[in-house]
């Protein structure tokens, strides 16, 4: 996103709330040694100028949100 994308970037993490050290699914089969988390993943995607959704129903609204900047 820091190399040129000119649009707004909407995007819900699942697993933030996942216990740590637990795996959950193939979202977790990606971590390794530590990297990867979705706690790092919306910290990245935040820093890069993402609306992230806290929670799945959140996604419209912040959709809705992106669609005004652009108008």
């Amino acid at each position: 996103m820091k190399s040129g994308i000119r649009m707004s970037i909407a995007a819900y993490i699942a697993g933030i709330t996942a216990p740590k050290g637990k795996q959950m699914g193939h979202a977790g089969a990606i971590i390794s040694m530590g990297t990867g988390t979705a706690e790092e993943k919306k910290n990245r995607l935040k820093d890069s100028g993402a609306m992230i959704a806290q929670i799945p129903s959140g996604i419209p609204k912040i959709v809705k949100k992106a669609l005004k900047k652009h108008k």
